[in-house]
């Protein structure tokens, strides 16, 4: 059983699963931030401009509850046991997706952006030399070539 516990712990501290972690975390707070501004600023408006729409109480009963319609309000409807379509709130659910989908899609074009930016690393200078004589690899500083032994000119600096 320890040995179990020890390998769940080392697991769990490994860096992808608190990565993880706490992009579930953050993401769940951003969806709550952007469900609120779908909610609280974008769709008073569009409704106010179509004729003071609250998309929340856009709904189609498909059965009666036990009060006999109509329903004003969602909320009504649902405290009254009735069967209903809900489609303005589907409506806000889909603006929602769409304002998350654009800043997780805006976020990924600049960190894109950020790593085009930066330089590659040069690779390092060579430290050997082919002799001109049996081709082999040698180092830059050799005077003479260790496998076929001719003379080599010296290295300019």
């Amino acid at each position: 059983m320890k040995a179990m516990w020890e390998e769940f712990k080392k697991f769990v501290m490994r860096g992808n699963v608190i990565d993880m972690a706490v992009g579930v975390i953050v993401g769940g707070a951003f969806g709550a931030i952007a469900k609120s501004l779908v909610t609280d600023v974008i769709m008073p408006p569009i409704g106010l401009l179509l004729g003071g729409v609250d998309f929340g109480n856009l709904f189609i009963v498909l059965k009666q509850g036990s009060l006999p319609g109509p329903y004003p309000t969602l909320v009504d409807a649902q405290a009254a046991g009735a069967v209903t379509i809900n489609y303005g709130l589907f409506f806000n659910t889909v603006i929602n997706f769409l304002i998350i989908a654009f800043v997780i899609f805006m976020l990924i074009k600049g960190i894109n952006a950020l790593k085009k930016k930066e330089e590659p690393t040069p690779p390092p200078p060579p430290s050997t030399k082919k002799c001109p004589f049996c081709l082999s690899e040698i180092p830059l500083e050799a005077t003479r070539c260790a496998f076929c032994t001719s003379e080599l000119p010296p290295v300019k600096s």
